[in-house]
């Protein structure tokens, strides 16, 4: 492998994207047992009244969750809440530091992994562990929002952040939906350039949505689960052959992306999918409803790039996230935590659901928008858990997603993952 300097390193990845920040209580009248003495202390409880704070960064949910808020304002006399809505770069960038204070998200969610381990350290979270509103959820699915023993968060959305499809589109190039190896992944891309479209529309000039993909292609290369924390850690190295695998199949990508994929943001990728131009879009399921919004009317299911020679471990990939919580800091602690208890139940959950076509972690939601209906089998299917959200650094998660971007953009895999690892080893 051809050695490259650190300032070249910087150079080869910043030119991608590389530094960019990236894009889940108690009841009216009930109580929550307060945490250990060193443990983070339950909600406060009292009068449901007086205006919330609620932070997060889906802009696009905002109608949804105006009307849960009226909903929510119609048992309580008095109390309010008011969305505070950032950007999903911002929200990752600058929430930590917006919430210490508690005058904003006395209610807030927060993302898996990084964004969750940093608020927990700084002290933001309250106790959750016996709220009436963790019996809603799935226990399988709470995981994202445990710390240790305490239940800080709870993590309310279910994604899938795998390519979706134009059925009609597979359908009238022949293409198979489930490919069982990466050869017959490329073979249904081939199918589709064939019959005239685009295969895949990939933003990769949005860090945040653009390495959703990175998910799908390193599931059934890593030698093992923890793969991103252990290339933190620095036991794995992303020059390491399994690593360089994967870069080589984003390589074999190429011919199948829209031109500037490297340049693409995620709505002019979200139009060539809505119009028909291409045949999957490489974000995932979280993207349904902008999709629709955009006048797409066509069937759509997910598509997994299976990497595997036919040995897959998983069938694809899940992510639990937008993690809810009651900020420490906060002067209203009671309304907030009754307003994540009212976003827990059932009813609630499954409006938020069929709304936005997102699916949920709470337990008994019935789904009844079709395209929760149609997907709602891969919540049985044997997923891996997203794993660049294992990444505590961002520095490191963005330096290691744009290895992929570069080999996109042709910088050799054997290049892309020595200018990566140099500063993966300066950040570790």
């Amino acid at each position: 492998m051809s050695q490259i300097s650190r300032r070249q390193a910087i150079a080869l990845l910043g030119a991608l994207g590389f530094g960019a920040t990236a894009a889940a209580c108690a009841g009216p009248g009930g109580s929550t047992a307060p945490g250990g003495a060193t443990g983070p202390a339950a909600p406060a409880t009292g009068d449901i009244t007086g205006k919330v704070s609620f932070a997060h960064w889906r802009g696009e949910d905002k109608v949804v969750f105006d009307e849960l808020i009226q909903r929510f304002a119609a048992l309580h006399d008095g109390v309010e809440v008011a969305q505070d809505i950032s950007t999903s770069n911002d929200y990752n960038a600058q929430a930590l530091q917006k919430l210490r204070g508690g005058s904003i998200g006395d209610a807030f969610a927060t993302f898996r992994g990084s964004q969750f381990k940093n608020f927990t350290e700084a002290g933001i979270y309250t106790e959750l562990k016996d709220s009436k509103a963790v019996s809603n959820y799935q226990e399988g699915l709470l995981s994202a929002g445990k710390s240790g023993e305490s239940q800080l968060g709870l993590p309310y959305q279910v994604v899938f952040p795998m390519p979706m499809a134009n059925v009609d589109l597979f359908d009238k190039a022949g293409a198979e939906l489930a490919p069982k190896d990466w050869d017959s992944f490329l073979a249904m891309c081939e199918k589709l350039a064939s019959s005239g479209v685009i295969p895949i529309s990939w933003p990769g000039g949005d860090v945040g949505n653009g390495g959703q993909l990175f998910n799908c292609m390193i599931a059934n290369n890593a030698p093992v689960d923890d793969m991103c924390a252990q290339i933190e850690q620095g036991k794995l190295k992303v020059t390491d052959d399994w690593f360089i695998k994967m870069l080589n199949q984003y390589k074999d990508l190429v011919p199948y992306l829209q031109p500037n994929a490297t340049g693409t943001a995620v709505e002019p990728a979200q139009n060539l999918f809505s119009q028909g131009k291409a045949a999957m879009l490489a974000t995932g399921s979280y993207h349904i409803a902008a999709v629709r919004g955009l006048g797409a009317q066509f069937p759509i299911e997910l598509v997994f790039p299976n990497t595997s020679d036919g040995n897959a471990k998983y069938e694809g990939v899940y992510n639990a996230t937008f993690i809810l919580g009651v900020n420490s800091a906060s002067k209203n602690q009671a309304a907030a935590a009754a307003w994540i208890d009212f976003l827990s139940e059932p009813e609630n959950a499954a409006y938020y659901a069929n709304e936005t076509a997102q699916h949920v972690s709470v337990k008994d939601v019935d789904y009844t928008n079709p395209d929760l209906k149609r997907l709602s089998p891969w919540l049985d299917k044997n997923t891996a858990l997203a794993a660049r959200f294992q990444f505590q650094n961002l520095d490191v998660r963005n330096a290691v997603e744009a290895s992929a971007t570069a080999v996109i953009s042709g910088t050799s895999p054997e290049q892309a993952a020595e200018a990566a690892q140099k500063i993966v080893d300066e950040r570790i």
